[in-house]
């Protein structure tokens, strides 16, 4: 399966990482809000330009993805009110329980990376050796 990479796609592909950066910071700095709210607003519009606008929309609010909305929405207020931890938290569950569906498209894509697809491919091919081997 090949995917085809436009600029947008790489330009949220960068705010992704930038976001992920920020929050990571953010996490590291004592649970800094600044860092933390701009990390989202970065992962946010990184993940509108990668799927597409309609397609984040879509996602959203979808009726089986709306407790991961809510989970991470409820995470981003509680983040400006001044409630990090909690709202890192909820914000978690939340983008866990939304992206779920798509972990094998992720792996999938991240393992045509060169060093990272070495990564991802290594340890699941030991631990699928190791479980057909015990049967």
């Amino acid at each position: 399966m090949v995917y085809e990479i436009t600029e947008q796609k790489k330009v949220g592909l960068g705010l992704i990482g930038f976001g992920l950066s920020f929050t990571f910071l953010g996490v590291i700095l004592y649970f800094d809000r600044g860092l933390l709210a701009l990390g989202n607003l970065f992962w946010l519009i990184g993940v509108g330009l990668l799927l597409g606008w309609q397609s984040t929309y879509r996602l959203f609010t979808n009726v089986n993805n709306l407790r991961g909305t809510v989970c991470f929405v409820l995470g981003l207020f509680l983040i400006f009110v001044r409630w990090p931890i909690v709202g890192i938290v909820l914000e978690i569950y939340g983008v866990i329980v939304l992206f779920g569906g798509f972990w094998s498209t992720v792996k999938a894509f991240l393992s045509q990376i060169p060093f990272v697809g070495w990564i991802i491919q290594y340890p699941l091919m030991v631990i699928e050796q190791l479980v057909r081997g015990s049967r």
